[in-house]
């Protein structure tokens, strides 16, 4: 299982990509993986090839329109743990003894 966080911003389609976003959320959505949209990015969890998969169809429907694409991504692989999208943040709360902002 890995965690993976990316940010697809297709350049020069103006100030505001949040169409673009919508876009990619729609995909991540209908994938079926757990995910988190954040402020500035979204990240999934799953196997390597689900989550690449997703990855690439997000941008297979951005260059449909986008000429220029900028793509980071982020990966946290760890054998046999599932659930990390919640199990990290919870455990960071255990650990100071309250609950913290999530984004």
């Amino acid at each position: 299982m890995l965690l993976c966080e990316f940010s697809m911003t297709p350049i020069g389609q103006g100030e505001s990509v949040s169409k673009f976003v919508a876009r990619c959320i729609d995909i991540v959505d209908k994938s079926g993986l757990e995910y988190k949209l954040t402020p500035m990015g979204t990240i999934i969890e799953g196997e390597w090839d689900e989550v690449f998969d997703t990855i690439k169809k997000c941008f297979e429907a951005l260059k449909e329109d986008c000429n220029r694409i900028s793509i980071s991504i982020r990966i946290d692989y760890r054998k046999g743990r599932k659930g990390a999208i919640e199990s990290k943040v919870r455990s960071v709360e255990e650990k100071l003894g309250r609950s913290v902002k999530k984004g």
